[in-house]
């Protein structure tokens, strides 16, 4: 008899069920349901975006086609088209952010049991990075989604929290939303690190940071004006070549942000460029300011890694409420991979990860033993198993 689940029944079984159903209740996610559960809608959302399927025939056609091992999904049967067509429609994609953040605390507590051997920082601050990545749309078929005049799209902001290199928060929103607007509605504790690119200059944001004593690094914009207060030393055989403590100097940027700032230059060698960095830190070292700026890469990675591994170009449903489950669910696929790679001690890379999994999805292995030793020949299934083949 077969000991172990498929791969995506034991992966569906990191999902808190009890959690998943009040989180239904909560949102009355189920009104009107006839058989097609919220279960069901999301077995089938993560089968598009682990399974790699890019249409609504991919998803239903590869669920029908697994036959008994539907029942080790919690799936009674595939769903039709029309019927997760609807569902994606109509049904709230609220529902599937709660299940996410759901997600993300199981994912926290496993990342704060990772040693922080490969951390390159001395200092004990938590380090976040901001960012926002555009999804393109077509303006004739998302017409509720207008960008430019002759383009659509959406845009996901999202905030890493490095330990782990976990999302920590995500928002969905129309293309035309400027990047700052959502940043100025988040709050972080005292003493968090804030890593941010130029899209993020407001200096009324930096103001308020610096007022709740949040630190932030991020790089200068060329018109930046400003009147130089202190000249520090700079290290040597460093790629340090000016650290200076600032004011801001423009009649309204000084107004908002009237605190001392800290302005260094770093020579970029593998670019042959010089970048400006702006930060409110006084105190740390200037290769330590470079150091976090550089770190924000990992932001950027991220949404490289969204963009290759999941399904977030294509969408399976056109109105607004199928492409927000749709990056949800997406969200959720991309924190399931993170905890695999967590929990595994073999050397995954996570489009490999993401590879290898969507090619044995529905592949009776034990989860665990197969992210460890994944080319290792599974054991030999019990006489009385073999007896009946032969």
């Amino acid at each position: 008899m077969v000991r172990v689940a498929s791969l995506f029944a034991q992966v569906l079984s990191l999902i808190d069920r009890p959690g998943f159903d009040r989180r239904v209740r909560e949102f009355d996610a189920e009104r009107g349901a006839k058989g097609f559960t919220c279960w069901d809608q999301l077995v089938a959302m993560l089968f598009a975006q682990l399974g790699g399927a890019h249409s609504l025939r991919e998803v239903c056609g590869g669920l029908a086609c697994a036959m008994g091992r539907l029942r080790h999904l919690g799936v009674s049967a595939a769903p039709a088209r029309s019927t997760l067509s609807y569902a994606n429609a109509h049904r709230p994609w609220e529902l599937y952010e709660a299940v996410f953040y759901q997600v993300l605390d199981q994912a926290r507590v496993l990342a704060g049991r990772q040693a922080i051997r490969g951390r390159r920082f001395r200092f004990k601050n938590p380090l976040v990075s901001l960012d926002a990545t555009v999804i393109d749309l077509c303006a004739q078929v998302f017409d509720w989604a207008r960008f430019r005049r002759t383009k659509g799209a959406v845009k996901l902001h999202l905030q890493l929290d490095h330990q782990g290199c976990l999302p920590s928060w995500a928002l969905v929103t129309e293309g035309k939303v400027h990047d700052v607007n959502p940043a100025k509605t988040l709050r972080f504790e005292p003493g968090t690190v804030v890593a941010v690119d130029r899209g993020y200059t407001d200096f009324g944001l930096f103001g308020t940071w610096c007022e709740q004593g949040v630190w932030f690094v991020t790089r200068c914009k060329s018109n930046l004006d400003y009147n130089v207060i202190q000249e520090r030393a700079v290290p040597m055989n460093r790629n340090i070549l000016s650290d200076q403590v600032i004011e801001l100097a423009g009649t309204r940027s000084h107004a908002a942000c009237p605190h001392r700032l800290r302005r260094v230059v770093v020579w970029d060698e593998a670019n042959r460029r010089t970048i400006e960095l702006l930060s409110n830190h006084l105190t740390f070292g200037a290769t330590t300011l470079a150091a976090i700026y550089k770190e924000r890469w990992q932001i950027e990675l991220f949404f490289k890694a969204l963009k290759q591994n999941l399904h977030v170009k294509t969408f399976l449903g056109t109105s607004a409420n199928a492409v927000r489950v749709q990056l949800w669910t997406a969200l959720i696929a991309m924190l399931i991979l993170k905890l695999l790679k967590l929990r595994s001690s073999f050397g995954w890379s996570l489009s490999n990860l993401a590879a290898m999994l969507r090619m044995n999805l529905l592949v009776y292995r034990d989860l665990w033993r197969w992210l460890d030793e994944p080319y290792t020949k599974p054991p030999d299934p019990p006489p009385t198993q073999l007896a009946l083949f032969a």
